[in-house]
């Protein structure tokens, strides 16, 4: 699986925005201002150009859900080939990602330890055929899929932190979870509106379109 090493606090900065990189366990403001971007001049950002908004509008994306270009590239073309808006339908595949759900579901505190929880196989899949434990992180998910924490791992020190924190988050109508039973359900595929409202994909498609 391939990864991004680069610091969490420069990433956040270069984007000046929370991409829910850290545990929230420590205040995030006290390890980095994301209002600065990184580098000896970041306090004088200047003026981008078009390209340069749809470049940050791109790397805004990957850095989000953790993904390199190989593998967002790919979502694109695969997003250009369905029918309705190309950007909403690169946005799903991220959004739909195993990854991402178990984060949506309070099972990690951060994208890249819900990818670590996938990983080591600590996830299991019902598809409504079978249960089966998965450790690809890209997986796609589908609407009526469950997400179970597998019972060797639920008293697992960060999941259980990250359960108890998720209480004080809201979680997304096309999501349920029972925390009891470990477990999550997609009830539906997301609306634009309830997918992150911070990427301009309109951005994003006159990229990769040129």
């Amino acid at each position: 699986m391939a990864r991004n090493f680069s610091p969490r606090g420069r990433i956040e900065r270069r984007e000046q925005q929370d991409l829910s990189l850290f545990s929230g366990v420590t205040p995030r403001e006290s390890k980095c201002k994301v209002s600065v971007a990184p580098g000896q001049h970041g306090a004088k950002r200047g003026k981008l150009s078009e390209y340069g908004k749809q470049f940050r509008a791109k790397q805004l994306a990957k850095r989000m859900y953790g993904v390199l270009e190989r593998q967002f590239k790919t979502y694109f073309v695969k997003a250009s080939a369905m029918k309705g808006s190309t950007g909403e339908s690169l946005l799903r595949f991220l959004e739909m990602r195993l990854d991402n759900i178990v984060f949506r579901l309070g099972f990690a505190r951060t994208r890249k330890e819900a990818r670590q929880l996938v990983s080591h196989r600590s996830i299991s899949v019902n598809n409504g055929k079978e249960i089966r434990t998965v450790n690809l992180p890209s997986y796609q998910l589908k609407a009526g899929d469950e997400v179970i924490i597998r019972e060797k791992c639920q008293k697992q020190g960060r999941i259980q932190q990250a359960m108890e924190m998720a209480k004080q988050r809201v979680l997304s109508e096309w999501l349920d979870v029972k925390p009891e039973e470990y477990k999550g359900i997609v009830r539906r595929i997301p609306e634009r509106s309830e997918m992150p409202l911070e990427i301009n994909e309109s951005l994003i498609v006159e990229l990769y379109s040129k």
